[in-house]
């Protein structure tokens, strides 16, 4: 994801870091979950 938004792999982690905050989210499968809920993804 850094490549392609030509970021460093820092700042991708500092805005993950910031998102899940923002959400009260604690990990990817939270994240994942948040996503299908608000019919962002299908599984």
């Amino acid at each position: 994801m850094a490549y392609r938004l030509k970021i460093s792999e820092k700042t991708v982690r500092n805005h993950v870091s910031n998102m899940y905050e923002k959400l009260d989210i604690y990990d990817r499968a939270q994240a994942v979950l948040y996503a299908v809920r608000k019919g962002l993804v299908e599984i």
